[in-house]
């Protein structure tokens, strides 16, 4: 009998919905790195539609930065954001580095500080955390690889009462790079899921990652045309298939 795959989860979008720190986090850092900014306290509908482009913490930062400015053309900004954020960075003289830094110092601060009222912040998904506990139950492994920082994706997942086999942050490297080792190290078949449908067609595109199980779920952070014309080795999955048995997700 072959045994159980190995379920590589993304976090943010797939685990949690974590807007509201989303915001809260990028507004603090953009201001502590720009304190003439004016940003309001209320998520804004643009950082909520910007959301699914974004692919590393320090976009957020930008992002909000971005947002500040009164002569934004956001309709471009969307249709364009690849494009932008060289500019953007340009614009605001400031680095991937100092961005992605200073998200994190107000992370750390905000558990030092307040742990209660920061992890509030995270919504789990309906039905998600029952799942993960079923899935341990079964004995079948699981881990979560994120473009947050490991540190803060573990806590949540303490908080929860869940010990996946690993957390892989940024810090681990591009989500590529470490499917790749996984590839290399694990007997089992892997199956990645995730909300972010350019990562996924990244990997489908990644030479020795064409046997990873691909599925984009329906409940994250997904643009208008994200669920469209999928291409082969990416599955759709819905919510009543992930909380079914493996044997009846998409192959």
């Amino acid at each position: 009998m072959a045994p159980s795959p190995l379920l590589v989860f993304d976090f943010d979008g797939v685990l949690v919905d974590g807007m509201t720190e989303y915001w809260w986090s990028a507004r603090r850092a953009a201001q502590t790195l720009r304190p003439e900014c004016q940003l309001p306290s209320a998520i804004p509908d643009g950082f909520r539609q910007l959301r699914p482009l974004i692919h590393k913490g320090w976009e957020m930062v930008l992002a909000a930065l971005e947002l500040s400015r009164s002569d934004l053309d956001l309709t471009n900004y969307l249709n364009t954001y690849a494009d932008q954020l060289q500019p953007a960075l340009e614009r605001w003289q400031l680095s991937t580095t100092s961005l992605q830094n200073s998200l994190e110092a107000q992370r750390q601060q905000a558990i030092a500080s307040d742990r209660a009222s920061w992890l509030a912040l995270h919504r789990p998904y309906p039905g998600v955390l029952e799942r993960l506990r079923q899935l341990e139950m079964e004995d079948t492994p699981w881990r979560v690889l994120t473009t947050k920082g490991a540190q803060f994706a573990a806590e949540l997942l303490k908080a929860q009462g869940l010990q996946p086999q690993a957390v892989d942050g940024h810090e681990q490297g591009s989500k590529t790079d470490v499917l790749l080792r996984l590839c290399q190290s694990e007997e089992r078949e892997l199956w990645f899921i995730e909300d972010r449908r350019p990562t996924l067609e990244a990997v489908r595109n990644t030479t020795g990652l064409n046997a990873v199980r691909c599925y984009l779920v329906r409940w994250g952070y997904l643009g208008p045309q994200d669920q469209e014309n999928l291409p082969a080795g990416i599955a759709l999955l819905q919510e009543e298939t992930f909380r079914s048995p493996l044997s009846t997700w998409p192959a």
